[in-house]
C-alpha cells in the first residue's frame, strides 16, 4: 500500500508525503456496523488542502477528516482517489477507511497560522465527514471546535444524520461566523437507494435532518444529487423527491445529473449490469463523450427540478441560500459559498463535487 500520495485532488500539484508509513495503525472492530471494515490511522502532516484552480466548485479550501467511505455509493467520484495509494477503488473504497486522527489538532495549528486569512473551508466534498466512522472517531467535534475558535467560515455536505450529534456547536459556531449545511438527498424511491447507496441513512431520514436542522435556525439547501438516468428521473419521481425537499423545510434544492468519472464508472457499470443489464447500452450512449451526461440532458432535468421547485415554494440554490446566519460580519472570512451554496447553471451543465 502506497502512503506517500494522499492528495485529494488529482490536478494538484506533487507534494511530498502527507504522513509516514510507520505511523500507520491498521484496527478492525467486531460490531455489527463495522463487520468487514478495516480502519488505517494515520497522523496526517497537513489537512487543509487547496482546491485546484481547474475545478468549478464554488470554494477554495477543503477539509477531510476521512478517505474511503462506508456510505458505499456506487457512483462515488471519490473512489479513484483510492487507487493514489493502491487501494482497490471498488469494494477497498467501501471498506479500506483512512482516519487522519490528528486532524483536529492540525487545523487549529493552521488556523493559527500568520499566512492563513480566514477563507471559507468546505467539507463533506471528498467522502462524507459524517460517515458511520465518524461516530467512533468522533473527530468533527474538534474541527467544528477550531473553526468556532477562530471564527472560521465554513460549510458542511453531508448525506449522513450523526451530524445532529454535533447540532449544539453548529449553532455554537454559527453565533460567531457563517456556516452552511447542505444535505445531499438524489430521489426518495427506496428500491434505488437501497440498491445504489446501501451504507446510508433513508432519504427520509435525511429529510429529518434537514427539519431538525431548520428548526435551529438554519437555512438548508438540498442537493439533490445525483439525478440516475433512467433510473430516478422519471417526471413522478422528481416530483415526489422536490415535493419531500420542500416539505422538510429545505430553502433551496440544487439538482446534479450523476457523472462517472474514471474510478467510479467501472464501478458502477458493473453494479448496472447485474442489477440493471438493460441499461448498459442506453449507458453507454448518454456517457459516450465523457464522464458527464449531454448537455441537453442535464438542461432538461435542470428545467424540471426548478419547475418543481417553484411550484412547491422552493427556489434554485443561490449563494449564501444554505447558511445560517451570524450576528455580525465573519471574522477575516470570505462568506463563501460552500458545498451546498453553489450558484446554478441552467445554461450549461452543472459540475459541482457531489459524495
Amino acid at each position: 500500500m502506497r502512503w506517500d500520495n494522499l492528495s485529494d485532488h488529482p490536478a494538484a500539484p506533487a507534494v511530498p508525503a502527507l504522513f509516514d508509513a510507520e505511523t500507520v495503525t491498521t484496527r478492525t472492530f467486531d460490531t455489527p456496523e463495522f463487520r468487514g471494515v478495516t480502519f488505517h490511522e494515520v497522523r496526517a502532516r497537513s489537512i487543509v488542502n487547496r482546491v485546484p484552480g481547474a475545478s468549478r466548485v464554488p470554494f477554495t479550501w477543503t477539509v477531510n477528516p476521512y478517505r474511503g467511505c462506508t456510505h458505499a455509493c456506487v457512483y462515488c467520484f471519490a473512489r479513484r482517489t483510492h487507487g493514489y495509494l493502491d487501494l482497490d477503488t471498488g469494494l477497498g473504497f467501501d471498506s479500506q477507511i483512512v482516519v487522519k486522527v490528528n486532524a483536529p489538532e492540525l487545523l487549529r495549528r493552521r488556523l493559527a497560522a500568520p499566512g492563513w486569512h480566514g477563507e471559507h473551508i468546505a467539507m463533506g466534498t471528498n467522502v462524507d465527514c459524517y460517515q458511520r466512522a465518524e461516530g467512533r472517531y468522533r473527530l468533527m467535534p474538534g474541527i467544528i471546535g477550531a473553526l468556532t475558535e477562530h471564527a472560521n467560515p465554513f460549510s458542511v455536505l453531508t448525506k449522513g444524520t450523526l451530524i445532529l450529534r454535533d447540532l449544539d456547536l453548529l449553532v455554537r459556531a454559527a453565533g460567531v461566523t457563517e456556516v452552511g449545511v447542505s444535505v445531499s438527498v438524489g430521489f426518495t424511491d427506496p428500491e434505488l437507494w437501497r440498491t445504489v447507496e446501501p451504507g446510508t441513512p433513508s432519504p427520509e431520514r435525511r429529510l429529518d435532518v434537514v427539519r431538525a436542522l431548520t428548526d435551529h435556525g438554519f437555512g438548508i439547501g438540498v442537493l439533490m444529487a445525483p439525478v440516475v438516468p433512467f433510473l430516478g428521473d422519471r417526471p413522478e419521481q422528481l416530483r415526489e423527491t422536490v415535493r419531500a425537499i420542500a416539505a422538510a423545510g429545505a430553502t433551496s434544492v440544487t439538482p446534479l445529473v450523476l457523472h462517472l468519472r474514471p474510478g467510479a464508472r467501472e464501478w458502477f457499470m458493473a453494479w448496472l449490469g447485474r442489477h440493471h443489464p438493460y441499461l448498459v447500452a442506453r449507458y453507454e450512449r448518454l456517457y459516450a463523450g465523457g464522464s458527464y451526461a449531454p448537455t441537453w440532458y442535464q438542461r432538461r432535468i435542470t428545467r424540471q427540478v426548478h419547475e418543481l421547485a417553484d411550484e412547491f415554494g422552493i427556489g434554485p440554490a443561490r449563494r449564501g441560500a444554505a447558511r445560517h446566519p451570524a450576528p455580525g460580519p465573519a471574522a477575516g472570512g470570505t462568506g463563501g459559498a460552500g458545498a451546498g451554496g453553489q450558484e446554478p447553471e441552467p445554461a450549461g451543465p452543472t459540475q459541482l463535487t457531489l459524495l
